[in-house]
Parts: structure tokens; C-alpha cells; sequence
């Protein structure tokens, strides 16, 4: 059921409950949404379309919203081709209508619709100007980099609605459980905005001289009253890349089960130490972008994995690449290597970890060779200790 926002506002978002990749990288079992809305005031501004595969669902759903009126402008908050797919076939069918967005993305409309001559009918928005729909004023707020140079943001003063671009979004459908909100929008956040946390840090500092009654972003549900604080509590932290949750999470890469073994110990050992919250993730069967979340959730990281050709198995390998792009830091981390004959995980796996900001290694590395035995344990008790102290959480 599509969400009913104000008397003004209309939401005219589509849900893809078929998508299984978004963006051809990350699993949404649940599928996604494009959210887009309607502002019916004296003049009329599109905010924002959809994706190429429910376009013509938008159409239909734009042109009976409208009600046979025209409307004035269309404000491009992000160009991604999830939310702007539908740019030129606006253009096409309301010649009157204006296109408002940032000087950046003036620039960049020509790389997705090359055969739409925007020349005459952009309205280039800076920080701060308005625009008057009558009832409704508008007033935009530059986002540059969250995750797009081009994005902006938009307060409506009259509804005190924040359009908030892809911030504040959340994988799954427009009307999923709200009460889980915050796990797939933690995934969301750290996989598409995580290595832009400066830039997201100055938009929330922006947006709190805002009133803030609700906010619409381009995916996921619309959040307001305790929802909407928790959602500004969270960015608050992982726009600075803090601790959310206070424990350990064990990521591992394990070529024939010997080093999933060892990470499973660990486990036991430091829950037998006081540790309340454990989580462990096995690299190679489970969703990558849940290991993200989880080493951005957490405070102290283990990383532990097979030596693979005289480097790092690849599965670990990828899983520290990815956490370097997304700008991970400022986190107590631990390794554990497995090597036959010659262990060279661990090496790289250091290298790798060391050139992470404020990243600090804790303990001796852990060498096993194959199986895990019992002359492994005490290695293991003694990084699980260093560790410490591990405080329960809240």
C-alpha cells in the first residue's frame, strides 16, 4: 500500500519486489523501492522519477495523481538512473516543465539523456536558494559526495518534509517492517555512502537547523517521530565511523573448514570471557555486504583466513578491499592465519589493516597449521584477551 504522506504531498514511488541485485552488486531478497513524490500546490513540482524497469508504472501513477493539470517543475535531487530514468520522458511529455537541480548535475544530464536538449529548461539551484509553489516553499541544501558530486537535498518549510536523496534509504519495499529499519538501512548506508561519512557529517550538521517532521528519501520507508530519531541518532554515528555496538565480530575465510573451526573457537573463548555479543560471518557462503555492516557495527574486528598461493585466500582478500574503499577506521582488529607449509595470510592481511586509518592491531598474530589443536589454544586465549576488555552491551 502506497504510504499517504501530507494533504499536498503524494507518493508516487514504485516498489520492484523482482529485483534480486541491486545495483548488479548487492542481494535485496525483499526487492527494492524508487521513491518519488508530488507536490500539488499552486504550481506542481515532480520530486524526483524511478528506474527504467518501473517507469511505466510511474507514468500511470504520475498522470492520475495529476489529474489532468500540468506541472510546473521537476527537481532532480540525484541523477543515479534509479531515480532519474525518467528525466527525458518528462521533458518529452510536459514541454512547459522546468528541471531544477544543482550546477553539478546541469552538467552531468548530458552523460544519461544525450539526445534531450535541456539548454532552456534547467534551473540551477545553489545552497539555500527557495523556489515558491505557492503554499509550499522549497529550499535546497547542497549535498556534494553523499555519494554523488551532483546531489542535493530539499526542505519543505510549510509540511516541514526533508527530501533527503539517497540518505537516510533502506533496501527492501516501501512498506517493509519498520520496526527492523534500522539493520537493512545499516547495510545500505555502509555499502553505498560508508566511505562518504565527512560528507554525510556536514549534511547533518546542516539539517539540524532544520524542523524536521518527516523525511522522504529515495528508497525505503518514510520516517517519522521515533523512527526519525533514531535514524539521525544512527547517522550520527556512522557518519563519524564510531562504535555502535560494543563487542566483536569474527569475519573468516576458510578454504576446508579448518580455519572456520578456529574461528568458532574464538568465539567460544571470548564468550566465556564476558563477551555478550559475538557475531561471526563465513566469507565465503554468506553475503559480503552483511560482513560490511557488521565490521562497521562493531568495535573489535577478527579476521581470520586461509594462505592462498603464498598470499591471502581470495574471499578474505576482497572482503578487506571492499572495507578499504568504503573508508573503514578507527577499529581494534585481530588476525588469525592458517598455512600447511608456508602461512602467508596473516602477512597480508597486516599489510592490508595497517594502511586503514586509525586502525590498531591488537595482539600477536595467530599461525595454525591445518587442523586446529589443542596446542593452539592457549594462541587463541591469549588473542581473545587482548581484546579486552570487552564491556557487555547497553
Amino acid at each position: 500500500m502506497k504510504p499517504t504522506i501530507t494533504k499536498d504531498i503524494i507518493y508516487i514511488g514504485q516498489d520492484d519486489a523482482d529485483i534480486r541485485l541491486f545495483e548488479s552488486q548487492y542481494v535485496v531478497p525483499d526487492g527494492m523501492c524508487y521513491n518519488s513524490y508530488l507536490i500539488m500546490d499552486e504550481k506542481i513540482a515532480i520530486m524526483d522519477t524511478s528506474d527504467s524497469r518501473t517507469m511505466e508504472a510511474w507514468k500511470a501513477d504520475l498522470k492520475e495523481a495529476l489529474a489532468g493539470r500540468q506541472p510546473d517543475y521537476l527537481v532532480v535531487h540525484h541523477l543515479e538512473p534509479d531515480h532519474a530514468s525518467g528525466i527525458g520522458e518528462v521533458l518529452a511529455l510536459y514541454p512547459g516543465i522546468k528541471v531544477v537541480c544543482s550546477a553539478k548535475a546541469q552538467t552531468m544530464i548530458p552523460l544519461f539523456f544525450p539526445d534531450t536538449d535541456i539548454t532552456d529548461r534547467v534551473i540551477a539551484v545553489k545552497e539555500g536558494d527557495t523556489l515558491s509553489l505557492g503554499q509550499h516553499t522549497l529550499t535546497f541544501v547542497m549535498a556534494p559526495m553523499v555519494h554523488w558530486p551532483e546531489v542535493m537535498v530539499s526542505y519543505d518549510s510549510t509540511d516541514k518534509v526533508l527530501f533527503s536523496a539517497d540518505g537516510f534509504g533502506k533496501f527492501g519495499v516501501i512498506d517493509a517492517d519498520l520496526d527492523d529499519w534500522a539493520c537493512e538501512a545499516r547495510r545500505y548506508y555502509f555499502n553505498i555512502c560508508g566511505k562518504y561519512g565527512a560528507p554525510v557529517s556536514t549534511l547533518m550538521k546542516k539539517a539540524a537547523g532544520l524542523d524536521i517532521q518527516q523525511i522522504l528519501p529515495l528508497h525505503g520507508p518514510i520516517l517519522t517521530g521515533e523512527k526519525l530519531a533514531e535514524a539521525l541518532r544512527l547517522y550520527g554515528i556512522w557518519s563519524k565511523y564510531g562504535v555502535e555496538t560494543e563487542g566483536v565480530f569474527i569475519a573468516h575465510a576458510s578454504i576446508h573448514g579448518c580455519t572456520a573451526e578456529a574461528a568458532e573457537k574464538l568465539a567460544e573463548i571470548l564468550r566465556q570471557k564476558g563477551c555478550k555479543k559475538v557475531a561471526i560471518s563465513d566469507l565465503c557462503r554468506e553475503d559480503q555486504a552483511e560482513a560490511i555492516e557488521d565490521a562497521f557495527k562493531y568495535g573489535k574486528v577478527v579476521f581470520a583466513a586461509s594462505s592462498y598461493d603464498a598470499g591471502l585466500f581470495p574471499p578474505m582478500y576482497d572482503f578487506i578491499h571492499h572495507l578499504q574503499i568504503k573508508a573503514w577506521q578507527n577499529r581494534e582488529v585481530a588476525i588469525i592465519e592458517n598455512g600447511s607449509w608456508a602461512p602467508s595470510a596473516g602477512r597480508v592481511m597486516k599489510q592490508m589493516l595497517e594502511e586503514m586509518k586509525n586502525t590498531t592491531i591488537k595482539g600477536d598474530i595467530v599461525t595454525l597449521r591445518g587442523k586446529m589443536k589443542e596446542s593452539d589454544i592457549p594462541a587463541l586465549e591469549a588473542l581473545a584477551e587482548s581484546l579486552s576488555p570487552i564491556p557487555s552491551p547497553k
